[in-house]
């Protein structure tokens, strides 16, 4: 390339600089001195700058491209001074550069950026200044010539020179790790990797993330390191995992030394503050599963220690805090996901076979053939179906039309509660496989259960729960886990009933655990329900409504808590006792209604009669109130409820209060009813009409409809109250239609209120011939001056008004 020196070159005096070492044979670990410069500064006007890195404290973002001026010079190395020096370069050209992970290359490929500047040629790199005129560049030398870059700016000159410095020595080390000889060496290049990584004034993602991925590529293609080589490589990136996630393939190699180690201080020094940066920042471990599993790894080493779970529960207590609130709100859910996942491995491999999907494994090695895998495992061996036992007897009820007396005067007769004979059952189903053990007991009828409620016709196999709670003689299905599939199931089964004991965390997991998202076999693991039961009861004991509501189904027609433990039910295992404990909180909350009476009776009344004849005083309150809010309409029924309420010291008395009460409440309807009555809010004009109509109210004084949704032509029954002397209508859809049928037929009332109704002139005049009035309340309506004069004179008892927010206030 031609140049010109320029007319100013002769006064000038050429320094000659030295040689600069070849790139490729300087030690990386000597570029981290950036101020080890051995050029020799002119008295010239161009001088290099020593201060690489700007402005101190100043942090410049990654550029990966951008446009920027660009001037090429070819000349020996001896000339280079007095080029620099010149007072007029070659001609600048603008390009759009794009720093590649190995060259520097230009959108438009002409002039001067032709072809791409690989970072392998770059022999220097440094910032340059004019004192006479306000460029700012970039000086890249290169055998034989030199590149300029010049930015707009200082900032942007600083922000090419450490993007540009960067890409080269991430490259540097990249080749150079890529072929390793001496671990020795790796080791102190790695340091080296780590301390440019933590030093740079570069704010990227990238900045750390990229020394991450060139030292899990070694260590994945180096697996044959000894077991202090990799213990020396996890210290040495130790910093860069303080702020930062491991990237996949690291994940796998921290895994492994887990698994293999578990006893190493490494797993406690170092993987721990990943691990709980993990916890606390992760926000979808379906991104990266690999976290999730070197999460679960590590709870498994510490599970390993002398300890044992002492060490995990004090890691979980790290995790929350020592205060009752804890801070990190996406701990808990990745601490369950965790959990899930590691249940959810237990029992992979029959799940996969019993499914005929590809197994984690197996997509891993890439074996996703059909012909690759193993034959489907029923869940469900098919043979012949013994005959169906014939229905069990029961001692003939009563068939007498008339309603049964509730009276302990005259007792029910004693109906025991039978249970059908069932013949023995064919030796238990043996399903082998290589890690799992699973016996069937089969049911005489299973295959042909149909959920309750469910399609008709639908020819679908029945899941595990249908079938396990159809009655308690449904046999169970047993899974026989090997030893170390079985120590990581109580692991973090135990984990799940640490969680369950923080008040904090309590709500969040009843909510996430409500769906019952375990497979189907470890529910059918009596160790593990046993341990999950600890955290069901948690749930039941627990005052708050958002909690124990977990206890029920996610939705209609799912199984939730409250069925699985129950009698019958797969995780049962106490006789009922925790689904009474269930029954009693619910009840104790906002379920005291009719609707959740209404599903016992449905489902549950077996073994709530069941309970209630062993004496538990919940179940015999729930009967009570069933037979009091009339939930059974079969005699029958209610009959097998009278007796067995008759069959226990508790039960009778309960039935003796529940006669009382009824006693009590025929006579005061006898009577005429109570004096005093309040509506629900949101009650509507039929609820008033059937509520009226259910007795007699002919003592009734006092009636609130405020906040109901009753309108006008609720007066119809109003006016069949001849005592009524107060009626409170605030907030209601009462109009002048009902007004005017009222002070027609409600001579003795005297306080009303007509707050916030839709009332006008039209109704209130009507009010004027119900001299009784003494209080009356007519607070926001469309009541003209007029019509309130012409009310106070044709009222004389009326000594309390409010006609705030009207035209007469």
């Amino acid at each position: 390339m031609d140049f010109n020196s320029g007319s100013g070159g002769g006064g000038n005096e050429l320094h000659n600089n030295q040689f600069y070492q070849c790139e490729e044979n300087k030690p990386l670990l000597g570029e981290m001195s950036e101020g080890n410069n051995n050029t020799k500064l002119g008295a010239g006007p161009c001088k290099r700058s020593l201060n690489h890195c700007g402005s101190s404290g100043m942090r410049y973002k990654l550029l990966h491209e951008g446009d920027i001026q660009v001037c090429v010079v070819k000349h020996p190395r001896t000339f280079l001074s007095k080029i620099l020096t010149s007072k007029f370069l070659r001609r600048w050209e603008p390009h759009h550069l794009t720093l590649t992970d190995s060259s520097l290359t230009s959108a438009t490929p002409t002039g001067y950026m032709e072809t791409s500047l690989s970072y392998s040629s770059i022999e220097d790199l440094q910032l340059l200044s004019w004192d006479n005129a306000p460029k700012y560049c970039v000086q890249l030398s290169f055998p034989g010539g030199t590149v300029l870059l010049q930015a707009a700016n200082s900032y942007l000159r600083d922000q090419w020179f450490h993007s540009l410095q960067w890409k080269k020595k991430i490259y540097k080390y990249r080749k150079v790790l890529n072929n390793p000889s001496r671990w020795d060496v790796v080791l102190k290049e790695i340091r080296a990797l780590v301390d440019m990584a933590l030093t740079s004034p570069l704010q990227d993602e990238s900045i750390h993330q990229a020394p991450l991925h060139i030292i899990s590529t070694l260590l994945a293609e180096n697996s044959n390191l000894s077991t202090q080589d990799h213990e020396n490589i996890i210290v040495a990136i130790a910093p860069l995992l303080e702020n930062n996630h491991p990237p996949p393939d690291l994940c796998e190699f921290f895994c492994k030394h887990c698994r293999e180690r578990p006893r190493s201080m490494v797993v406690i020094e170092v993987f721990t503050p990943v691990v709980q940066r993990i916890l606390k920042h992760n926000m979808d471990f379906g991104k990266c599963p690999r976290l999730r599993l070197f999460t679960q790894e590590y709870i498994l080493a510490l599970n390993e220690l002398n300890a044992g779970m002492e060490v995990v529960k004090k890691f979980v207590h790290s995790m929350h805090g020592p205060t009752g609130q804890c801070p990190h709100p996406r701990v808990l859910p990745n601490l369950v996901a965790v959990c899930l996942a590691a249940i959810y491995s237990c029992y992979e491999e029959f799940i996969n076979s019993r499914d005929n999907s590809p197994s984690l494994k197996e997509i891993r090695n890439g074996c996703q053939q059909q012909n690759d895998r193993k034959p489907t495992m029923p869940l469900r061996l098919l043979r012949p179906e013994p005959p169906t036992p014939p229905p069990a007897t029961l001692l003939p009820l009563s068939t007498n039309p008339s309603p049964p007396q509730l009276s302990p005067s005259n007792p029910a007769p004693s109906i025991p509660i039978s249970t059908p004979s069932l013949p023995l059952s064919p030796p238990p189903s043996v399903v082998n496989s290589s890690e799992i053990l699973v016996e069937l007991e089969r049911n005489n009828n299973s295959a042909n259960i149909k959920r309750k409620g469910g399609p008709s016709g639908s020819d679908s196999e029945p899941n595990l729960i249908d079938c396990l709670l159809v009655s308690p003689a449904v046999n169970t299905l047993s899974i026989q886990l090997p030893a170390p599939a079985d120590r990581v199931l109580g692991c973090f089964a135990l984990i799940l009933k640490m969680l369950s004991d923080y008040d904090d965390w309590r709500p969040a997991l009843a909510s996430l655990l409500q769906p019952i998202p375990f497979p189907k076999e470890a529910l059918a693991h009596a160790k593990f329900t046993k341990e999950l039961k600890y955290v069901i009861q948690r749930f039941a004991e627990d005052p708050r409504q958002e909690v124990h509501s977990c206890l029920l189904s996610v939705r209609s027609g799912k199984d939730g808590w409250f069925q699985l433990y129950s009698p019958g039910g797969v995780a049962c295992d106490d006789d009922g006792e925790l689904f009474a404990s269930m029954v009693h909180i619910l009840m104790g909350s906002c379920y005291k209604t009719k609707k959740f009476l209404l599903s016992l009776a449905e489902n549950k009344l077996g073994p709530c009669m069941l309970l209630a004849l062993r004496g538990n005083q919940t179940m015999v309150e729930i009967l009570c109130l069933m037979l009091e809010y009339n939930i059974i309409e079969n005699k029958d029924t209610q009959l097998q409820i009278i007796s067995t309420l008759e069959s226990t010291q508790v039960g009778l008395r309960m039935y003796e209060q529940l006669c009382d009460r009824q006693r009590e409440l025929k006579e005061l309807q006898r009577k005429g009813g109570p004096t005093r009555l309040t509506l629900p809010s949101k009650s509507t004009d039929a609820d008033l009409a059937r509520l009226l109509s259910s007795g007699s109210f002919g003592n009734l004084e006092n009636l609130s409809l405020a906040f109901t949704n009753v309108t006008s032509a609720c007066a119809e029954q109003l006016i069949k109250l001849p005592s009524l002397k107060q009626l409170n209508l605030w907030s209601t859809q009462f109009g002048d239609a009902g007004l005017r049928l009222l002070s027609e037929h409600l001579a003795c009332l005297q306080v009303l209120n007509l707050c916030e109704t839709p009332v006008t002139d039209a109704g209130l005049l009507a009010l004027s011939s119900m001299k009784s009035l003494c209080s009356l309340n007519m607070n926001s309506t469309k009541l003209t001056a007029d019509t309130y004069e012409d009310l106070k004179a044709k009222l004389p008892n009326l000594k309390d008004v409010d006609v705030r927010y009207t035209e007469a206030w």
